[in-house]
């Protein structure tokens, strides 16, 4: 594993070189690769292999080979190594299986604080991006990402899948097509997530890279809580249940919105924050409420995980296992008419993936709608945090007279992992 320092001149470097020519298409940067390559499918890298990250990488492979693979666990890295065909070369640096000009497209399954960093690296390198969610750390990575993948050309898929799910697409049509009448509120649901702690420091253990794994975060001891699975609970390292789940369906509630380009106008919030020192920080108990143009109010409250949209004349819920309300119960005898407002259509999220690889369309969960739901997300934790109703431009996504809220869209970054411009 490689344990060295993560210098910024090394970092511009071996990015910059590739970026160069990051606009020209994959089938002819990687030709010499693509004729070796059986039945001419692309080579692939799996930066992140954890539970998600091995899942992500081992759909992908129905598509692509794994060529690398990377985790700063080397027990992840040999774990999914063994998972996608025990064939890839092993890494404990991703700027290192960036540097392989053979790889054209990467799957990245790394801690959220890490994404940002890694996608850049990626983008810039030239490579092709299924990224997983939430996209960003902070609103202000979403914007330096959003125009490092225009400048580049590069295809990037989010892994919020649930817009390649049926229900989740039929709902959003009925709602674009008028069927609950005048949209008036949308209701998310996320599910509950853990409280705990004071958690006690461990030995670091020997096959983890625990300075590399906390990246810009602020030191902290080792604790097995901080790491893995439940870093998603600390805010040093994620945004709670308000970025995990609400990624997922504040980007249905966007769909549904017709609002995957904007944002709300007003944020505000009542929450019981974590207090135990050394435990778990970010909140599982509060309710969210959103303004949007057109007086739609949105709100987000733990319960029933899922999307509710109420409108004037009537209102339909839908999740991951179903979809319900009288618009989909007339929809039988009464279709959508062939002049309705269609939805961009995809049954298989890493398939729609590797389809827009080949055809260099944008892909279904592109950047940009992902910035703006997760963004949505950001503003409610900085809302709860803050304590007090906030006004946001979403044209200049940018607060409205709060200087303190506005240096909540980036966060300090510890050297020498600080995210390169």
């Amino acid at each position: 594993m490689s344990t060295s320092p993560f210098n910024r001149r090394d970092f511009i470097k071996t990015t910059a070189a590739a970026a160069a020519g990051a606009t020209v298409p994959y089938w002819i940067t990687s030709r010499s690769a693509r004729a070796a390559s059986k039945n001419d499918r692309p080579l692939l890298g799996a930066i992140g292999v954890g539970g998600q990250g091995t899942g992500i990488a081992k759909n992908a492979k129905r598509f692509g080979d794994f060529v690398a693979v990377c985790d700063v666990d080397r027990n992840h890295a040999e774990r999914g190594n063994k998972e996608l065909g025990s064939k890839a070369e092993i890494f404990g640096d991703y700027r290192k299986l960036l540097e392989r000009n053979d790889i054209e497209a990467v799957t990245i399954g790394v801690p959220d604080h890490w994404h940002t960093a890694v996608a850049l690296a990626a983008v810039r390198a030239g490579k092709d991006v299924y990224c997983e969610k939430p996209l960003t750390l902070t609103i202000d990575e979403g914007k330096l990402l959003v125009k490092a993948v225009a400048d580049s050309g590069r295809v990037f898929q989010v892994g919020t899948q649930q817009r390649s799910e049926h229900r989740f697409r039929t709902a959003c049509e009925l709602v674009r097509n008028g069927r609950v009448g005048k949209l008036q509120k949308v209701t998310v649901s996320l599910p509950n997530s853990p409280a705990g702690g004071p958690f006690a420091a461990k030995p670091v253990p020997s096959e983890l890279n625990w300075d590399f794994w906390q990246g810009q975060a602020p030191v902290a001891e080792y604790c097995p809580e901080r790491c893995h699975y439940m870093f998603r609970w600390w805010y040093e390292y994620s945004g709670g249940i308000m970025t995990d789940w609400g990624a997922h369906h504040m980007d249905i509630a966007h769909w549904g919105m017709g609002a995957e380009q904007t944002g709300p106008l007003t944020i505000e919030s009542q929450v019981k924050l974590p207090t135990i020192a050394n435990g778990y920080n970010t909140p599982n108990k509060f309710v969210v409420d959103m303004t949007y143009a057109n007086d739609v109010h949105l709100q987000i409250v733990i319960g029933d995980e899922g999307v509710m949209f109420e409108g004037d004349q009537g209102r339909l819920y839908v999740n991951r296992g179903r979809i319900t309300g009288k618009p989909v119960e007339q929809l039988k005898d009464n279709p959508l008419p062939a002049d309705a407002v269609r939805l961009y259509k995809s049954d298989d999220h890493m398939g729609n993936f590797f389809h827009c690889i080949k055809t260099r369309i944008k892909p279904i969960s592109d950047v940009e709608s992902q910035h703006r739901s997760v963004s949505a997300c950001h503003l409610a934790n900085i809302s709860m945090r803050l304590g007090r109703k906030l006004q946001w431009d979403p044209q200049k996504e940018q607060f409205v007279g709060d200087s303190e809220a506005s240096g909540m869209l980036s966060r300090p970054q510890r050297a020498p992992y600080t995210i390169v411009a």
